[in-house]
């Protein structure tokens, strides 16, 4: 039908035709908050979502979140002491694992997710062991499957492996399984760039590379058919969920992912994404709420199941 039958703007009205009409919404039982855990807490007054918190203060975050209506978080650990072989992550008595024993006691219902890898961990900040100058893939995968079971023994409900080593989720389901936690999912970062957009998370996890970078690991940014290669292999491997990261630089492989894969689709809203609204509305070029929202949407729309993201404790407030 031809103007002036056809007026689309007749649902654009109001607001609630808007409503009604609406094709992406979004659900806060669909996202979950990134929070970093050390042994004091600094807090991050331009990026508030990236500052740090002492066990004690992280339990006390966890009731707010609760309070709210957030669902689910994701934890990262910054230990006190560093080494090699990254041996703080999978210490029975580490940051993460003590954070879970914690979080757990006060909220057994709250979704603990936990990061697994070592680049937070080791002196070098890479995401393996060091061998000849380069990440040696293979001595790596036992560390990172032995990380994985030593958060499920601490109350982890799904591990999250974004080492980015050829065959981690293959090693980390036979890890689990051997242990006993064959219930236990793998939400596999297996698709991860070697972007530009981690800047500050890299600050405040303190896991920059003393040397060199990760793009030797890390996806080409370039490429899309490459990552539908690896989300194949993880799938194939065992992963439960195949998480895209970065997001919105690359709501182009969110939505091939969706269009190739039954599994469940993640993307993360990474620092970068959620520090330069901060930055733009600081400076009043931007409104941050509807920057924030418009974003999120976005992710949503592309295909992604769920979405990490550092807003999402504002979101609870805003829906």
């Amino acid at each position: 039908m031809s103007f002036p039958v056809t007026r689309l703007r007749r649902l654009r009205r109001t607001d609630r035709l808007r409503g009604l009409v609406r094709e992406t919404r979004l659900d806060l039982d669909d996202f979950v908050m990134p929070l970093f855990v050390g042994h004091s807490t600094q807090g991050n007054p331009d990026l508030p979502a990236m500052g740090r918190f002492s066990i004690d203060d992280l339990v006390t975050e966890a009731d707010e979140l609760a309070r709210l209506g957030v669902r689910a978080v994701l934890l990262f650990g910054i230990p006190e002491e560093k080494d090699e072989e990254g041996s703080g992550a999978y210490d029975d008595e580490g940051i993460i694992q003590l954070a879970l024993r914690a979080v757990r006691a006060r909220h057994p219902d709250l979704l603990l997710l936990t990061d697994v890898c070592l680049c937070e961990y080791t002196s070098h900040g890479h995401c393996g062991v060091i061998r000849d100058g380069e990440v040696a893939n293979d001595e790596s995968l036992e560390l990172i499957a032995r990380t994985a079971v030593s958060h499920a023994e601490a109350g982890a409900d799904a591990v999250c492996p974004s080492d980015m080593m050829d065959g981690r989720v293959g090693a980390i389901r036979s890890a689990l399984d051997d242990a006993g936690f064959e219930q236990t999912p793998i939400v596999s970062y297996a698709a991860k760039y070697a972007s530009a957009f981690y800047g500050p998370f890299r600050e405040a996890a303190e896991s920059v590379p003393s040397f060199g970078d990760r793009r030797g690991y890390q996806m080409d940014p370039a490429n899309v058919r490459e990552a539908l290669r690896e989300l194949d292999v993880d799938e194939q491997e065992g992963a439960d969920v195949l998480l895209v990261k970065p997001a919105l630089p690359y709501l182009d492989v969110i939505r091939a992912a969706r269009e190739r894969f039954d599994l469940p689709v993640a993307a993360y809203n990474v620092s970068g994404e959620y520090a330069m609204v901060k930055a733009a509305a600081a400076r009043g070029w931007m409104d941050e709420r509807a920057a924030a929202l418009e974003s999120l949407t976005a992710i949503k729309r592309a295909g992604a199941d769920f979405v990490v993201s550092y807003w999402t404790k504002d979101l609870a407030q805003w829906l």
